[in-house]
Formats: structure tokens, C-alpha cells, sequence
């Protein structure tokens, strides 16, 4: 069921200044700055060879990245994400085996565009993981 790795995203409390330091430091190519209002926050991907970074900047008060920064006002690891063929049938195969979906468990349109889900981090490690269906 589980894919490939997609992406590592890194919680920041100003994406240019970020972007800037794995472009400019560590070399690596970066996208433009994009808000994904549904899910309150701007968005940069960095481009590795086997998996991209993305680095969260909240939009607006409300954002859940807001939230994350005022327990850790430097950033950090926000989430995960992994890529799934389906992403009802991973959410179902999930849910019937004890995992628990945030919001109304329902996928929304991601970053890039296509449907995301998004998995309580007690029920994997501490981690909060994303599907992605690819």
C-alpha cells in the first residue's frame, strides 16, 4: 500500500529566508512561494534526486503551521509524506486497522494538486504523516 517517500516538510516562520538558505547554501533548486489557502499555508518545494523538501510558512493566524511555531519558533519537522496509488482505499485500509484520519477524514487537494490525508501522529511514532495519491 505504502509508496515512495514524497516529502519531508519542514515547518518555517519565513519561507523566502529559507528558500534562500537551501538555495544559496546547500545549492539546491527551489520552487516559488505558493499559498494553499485550504490548508493555511505558503508553500517552497525543494528539489532533491530522491524526494523534495517542503518548507511551510503560515497563512494567516489560523493556520496549523502558526500553531506548531509557537511551541518551536525556530521551525522544525512538521510532517511526512508518503505516496499511495488510492487514496480512499489506503484511508479505508487504515481506519479499519485502528488509524485515525484528522479533520473529517475526507482527502482535500494538496500542494501539488492532487488529493491529500492527513494521519493522527500518536498513531504513527509521534509522527504526523501525509498520503498523497499519486
Amino acid at each position: 500500500m505504502i509508496g515512495k517517500l514524497n516529502h519531508v516538510a519542514i515547518a518555517v516562520p519565513d519561507v523566502e529566508a529559507a528558500a534562500a538558505l537551501y538555495r544559496d547554501m546547500l545549492g539546491a533548486k527551489v520552487s516559488g512561494a505558493t499559498p494553499v489557502p485550504d490548508h493555511g499555508v505558503t508553500t517552497v518545494f525543494v528539489e532533491l534526486p530522491n524526494t523534495k523538501i517542503e518548507l511551510l510558512e503560515p497563512l494567516g493566524a489560523d493556520s496549523p503551521i502558526a500553531k506548531f511555531l509557537e511551541k518551536n519558533p525556530s521551525g522544525g519537522m512538521h510532517h511526512i509524506c508518503y505516496e499511495v496509488e488510492d487514496i480512499h482505499a489506503a484511508r479505508d485500509h487504515l481506519l479499519a486497522k485502528g488509524a485515525r484520519a484528522l479533520g473529517d477524514g475526507e482527502p482535500k487537494i494538496g500542494a501539488h494538486g492532487k488529493p491529500v490525508l492527513f494521519l493522527h501522529p500518536k498513531d504513527f511514532c509521534g509522527t504526523l504523516v501525509e498520503l498523497e495519491e499519486v
